[in-house]
């Protein structure tokens, strides 16, 4: 496991995965179908005192925000597996615009919000312009779900030599035993601890 001995918050982003009101609030389109998890519902609250901390001393926050780009008749854009998976999605879900879209209020607003159509949060978007142009080479990365977005942001960033810090109370999947697996096998590309261990470290710093 990577380790690290302090943050600079000035070249740091909390960057949070998918923490939007159509996966968490009850109104929302996985909230209707009856599709959500107790440590799922949890992570706003949990993540809410470091975004302060980091944005107390300079640090940026992005939100990156899973999008169904409406097609044809306002049908979204769907691929076929997450159809399949999620036969629930339809028109007006994950809609840029829409309040299902939108992130959650108790995180709002984010410095910069950034639309994704897959699971990582680098694929096709302007993350990776934003981070480089704020000279941002870590991330403090949380969200759902674990073994999705989460996991395949954090392998993108590793790839682009951008440094991390997975929150591990921080980020949640629908099974606690597919969290602890994803957790495990994302020990070796770098730092792990949970919100609270990042926000000491801030404030330590202060």
């Amino acid at each position: 496991m990577g380790r690290i001995t302090g943050i600079d918050p000035a070249r740091t982003a909390l960057l949070t995965i998918d923490l939007q009101n159509d996966f968490l609030h009850e109104k929302g389109a996985y909230g209707r179908a009856g599709q959500t998890a107790a440590a799922i519902t949890a992570l706003p609250d949990r993540i809410l005192p470091l975004r302060d901390a980091l944005r107390a001393r300079g640090g940026t926050y992005v939100s990156a925000q899973f999008t169904l780009v409406p097609g044809p008749g306002g049908e979204p854009l769907i691929a076929p597996h997450l159809k399949e998976l999620r036969p629930f999605l339809g028109k007006g879900d994950f809609a840029p615009g829409a309040f299902g879209h939108q992130l959650v209020e108790a995180l709002q607003p984010a410095d910069y919000t950034v639309e994704k159509v897959a699971y990582s949060a680098f694929y096709q978007t302007r993350l990776e312009y934003i981070l480089r142009a704020l000279g941002i080479d870590m991330l403090l990365i949380g969200g759902i779900v674990t073994n999705g977005g989460v996991a395949s942001t954090l392998r993108d960033a590793h790839l682009r030599n951008i440094d991390t810090v997975l929150l591990t109370d921080g980020c949640a999947a629908f099974r606690q035993e597919v969290h602890d697996a994803t957790l495990l096998s994302l020990g070796s590309l770098g730092a792990q601890m949970t919100c609270a261990e990042a926000t000491a470290m801030l404030e330590g710093q202060s």
